[in-house]
C-alpha cells in the first residue's frame, strides 16, 4: 500500500496489546497523530476491543525517510466503559495484517459510535482531568 493507492476501506478490530504496540511504534517514529501509550495502557479496558477505520493517506515530506501512513480514526473502549475517538497514523505494513471487521452490523455499530463518542481530549475535560493524553 501507498498513497497512489485509495484508502482500504477496511474497518479494523484491535484488541489493548495490539493497540498499545501501534501506539508504540507511532510515537517510536513521531508520526503525527497519536496518543502517549502510556495513557492508552492506563485507561483503555485491558480486555476491550477497539477499531481503526481509515480516513486517508498522511505522508511527511520533510522526513523522507518515513513512508506515507494511514491516518485512521480510532474508537477506543476504556475500563470505565466509555468509548472515546482518536486519531492514529499507522504504517500500511501494520495494518495490513490486522483483522478487519466483517459483520455489517458491528461495522454499522462502530460508524454510529466513531461519530457520537467523544474525543478523548472532551473526555477527559468532561471528567475534569488534569492532563492531556
Amino acid at each position: 500500500m501507498n498513497s497512489d493507492e485509495p484508502v482500504p476501506r477496511e474497518l479494523k478490530v484491535l484488541d489493548t496489546a495490539s493497540l498499545v504496540r501501534l501506539e508504540e511504534r507511532a510515537s517510536g517514529i513521531r508520526l503525527n497523530q497519536r496518543l502517549d501509550p502510556a495513557w492508552v495502557q492506563a485507561n483503555a479496558a485491558s480486555d476491550g476491543t477497539h477499531y481503526l477505520w481509515p480516513a486517508l493517506w498522511n505522508s511527511l515530506p520533510h522526513r523522507p525517510g518515513i513512508p506515507s501512513q494511514l491516518r485512521c480514526e480510532l474508537l477506543i473502549t476504556l475500563h470505565t466503559g466509555d468509548r472515546v475517538m482518536s486519531l492514529l497514523d499507522v504504517l500500511p505494513d501494520d495494518f495490513a495484517p490486522l483483522p478487519r471487521v466483517i459483520s455489517r452490523d458491528e461495522g454499522m455499530e462502530v460508524g454510529r459510535l466513531l461519530y457520537s463518542s467523544p474525543s478523548v481530549r472532551e473526555w477527559l475535560l468532561g471528567r475534569s482531568v488534569p492532563g492531556q493524553p
